[in-house]
């Protein structure tokens, strides 16, 4: 007789309290724990079977501040190489951070859609946007975000980290931290943008900022 395989944790939804609600650190002493470690195995394998490019514990209903992220070659070979090269989006390796402290450098931000694992069903396609899979029927919003930010935290070995992220990048960071806080992407999305995907790219409403960088 084989291990019984364990059920993956599911995707949790948005009006889920867990959600709208600030997590909670994660003790030094607990980050080498076998139940913090199975916890940072869940994200991984739930946000690449999504798939994603990031989760927050929140997601998986853990109230703890952890984020996964991850953006693959093959995951932007879907995109338009126009809209790559507008969101400075580049490839990079599976990132773990524990109690992460996100800090905006600079003025200059960028509008663009997103879109949210929690926010909508989970009919999946295999094109990946902002941090969760383009949902067949799912929803998106134009938000603001820094262009270039700086992380401090911990690795799943407790060891301290310091990311400088631009880009898409940067913005896959930001929206994972505001899901630590409590905050989806609808709650920071400029007014009018909020759209079905099947509408996707449909002109935005008269008075809307333009997509791209300020």
């Amino acid at each position: 007789m084989g291990e019984k395989k364990m059920a993956l944790p599911d995707i949790v939804k948005a009006g889920d309290p867990v959600l709208h609600e600030p997590a909670q650190e994660v003790r030094p002493e607990e980050i080498g724990s076998e139940r913090v470690q199975k916890i940072v195995d869940d994200m991984v394998k739930v946000m690449r079977k999504a798939p994603g490019v990031g989760l927050a514990a929140p997601q998986i209903g853990v109230p703890l501040r952890i984020i996964v992220l991850e953006d693959t070659k093959e995951y932007i070979s879907y995109a338009a190489k126009e809209e790559i090269k507008a969101q400075d989006r580049r490839p990079f390796d599976l990132l773990v951070v524990i109690n992460p402290k996100l800090v905006k450098k600079g003025n200059k931000t960028a509008f663009f859609f997103e879109g949210c694992l929690s926010v909508g069903k989970s009919m999946m396609s295999p094109l990946v946007a902002l941090g969760q899979a383009l949902c067949v029927d799912g929803f998106r919003a134009v938000v603001e975000r820094h262009l270039e930010i700086e992380v401090t935290g911990f690795d799943r070995d407790g060891q301290p980290i310091k990311i400088n992220a631009s880009g898409w990048q940067a913005r896959i960071f930001q929206h994972e931290c505001d899901h630590l806080e409590g905050t989806l992407y609808v709650d920071k999305m400029t007014p009018r943008t909020f759209r079905t995907v099947d509408n996707l790219d449909l002109p935005l409403a008269i008075g809307c900022p333009k997509l791209g960088a300020r």
